[in-house]
This record gives C-alpha cells, sequence and structure tokens, in this order.
C-alpha cells in the first residue's frame, strides 16, 4: 500500500509534507478514496515544532489558556502551546503557561476530562488540535465536551480538514480539500467502492490503518 503513496508538501512551507495514499478506506464515520499519513509530523519532534510553529501564526491575537489534543497530536500541542506564547501580538499570551490536555475515550464513545483536569478547561479559552477533519464528527463531539466543562472554544485547528468549518467556528489548517483535490467522503451506505463491489483496503483511524 505504501508504494501507491504521493507526497505532498504545504504551499507555505516547503518543509511539511504529508503522503496521501489512494483507495478504499473506512473510517469510524465514513468511507474515503484517500488516507492522509500524518505520522512524520506527529511523531517527529522537528517536523512536529515546524508544524506547530505554522499553526501558530494563525493565532497570533488569539487568547489560549488550554490546547486540547485529538488524534495523537500530543507533541504538536506542547511546541504549539511554546509558538504561541512566543508569537502572540501585543503579549496577548507572553509569558502564559498554556495547559496542554487530552480527553479520556470511554467505552461508549464519550469524550471526558478526569477531576484533576476539568480545572484546564472549566472557564478557559480552549484551542482545539487535531490531525484530521472528515466529516466533522469528532471535532463536533470534542467543542460539546469542552462547552459540557464549561469551556470557552478559541478555535480549531488541524493538520488536514476536509471541511471549512465546524459549527461556524472556521477550522485552521496546513492541509485542506484543495491539496488533495479529488479527495472524496461517502457514507458507508452511499459508498460507490461498495456498491462495485471493491474490498476495503484498510480500516483507518487516529493511530494509522490496519490492512484488511
Amino acid at each position: 500500500m505504501d508504494a501507491r503513496a504521493k507526497e505532498i508538501h504545504a504551499k507555505k512551507n516547503s518543509r511539511l509534507s504529508i503522503s496521501v495514499i489512494p483507495g478504499h478506506f473506512a473510517t469510524s464515520h465514513s468511507h474515503v478514496n484517500y488516507y492522509i499519513d500524518m505520522t512524520s509530523m506527529k511523531c517527529l519532534h522537528l517536523m512536529a515544532k515546524e508544524a506547530a510553529a505554522e499553526l501558530a501564526t494563525r493565532f497570533t491575537s488569539t487568547p489560549v489558556d488550554t490546547i486540547v489534543c485529538l488524534d495523537g497530536t500530543e507533541i504538536i500541542g506542547a511546541f504549539l502551546a511554546r509558538a504561541i506564547c512566543n508569537t502572540s501580538l501585543a503579549g496577548i499570551n507572553r509569558e502564559q503557561n498554556i495547559a496542554v490536555v487530552t480527553p479520556e475515550i470511554n467505552s461508549v464513545n464519550q469524550m471526558l476530562f478526569r477531576d484533576n483536569v476539568q480545572k484546564m478547561i472549566w472557564g478557559k479559552r480552549v484551542l482545539l488540535l487535531v490531525a484530521s477533519v472528515t466529516t466533522g464528527k469528532t471535532v463536533n463531539r470534542a467543542l460539546e465536551c469542552v462547552q459540557y466543562y464549561g469551556g470557552k472554544t478559541a478555535g480549531i485547528c488541524a493538520i488536514f480538514s476536509a471541511v471549512s468549518e465546524v459549527k461556524k467556528i472556521h477550522i485552521e489548517s496546513i492541509f485542506d480539500e484543495r491539496d488533495v483535490p479529488d479527495y472524496k467522503i461517502y457514507q458507508s451506505t452511499d459508498c460507490p467502492y461498495c456498491a462495485e463491489g471493491q474490498k476495503i483496503d484498510a480500516m483507518v483511524n487516529s493511530y494509522g490503518y490496519s490492512k484488511l
């Protein structure tokens, strides 16, 4: 499968790249025709730092108290906290000790924050960081979770997003559908590949892919 991968570089920073693999893939919410591999950006500290620096430029005038990380973006989140403090205009976040947290997912797929972490959400301005946004359902759940625990959404940022906004909040992303122009998302019941009898290449989620 990796032999089909194509590397795509970010328009604003050629040092940032993702790999896209064409095929028939199933997520928990939908079927897609590309698997977007962000492993290097999430795991290699130099690329994670570069990604954080790029995202931080979108929030120079946004007060941020807490960054909530999804999809294994904690390394990027830590660098993002530092970069936001360093690039904020008029000292908005200067010397701010930004918290970096990840919600727990329980057995029924609900997001929650334990008592010891809730103080970093309640009354705080929360920036949501995700790896990939396809349908926006996961982001929507995360926004509802933050709201439930008394947080105020400061913004949403992603490595890749196929949608421009969720709940009327614009998503700032390094890569979007213009970088993968034929990227398609289908409900499992309406997937043309399934209708043609084409087998699923792999199950995909925030951890990666598992071939079938």
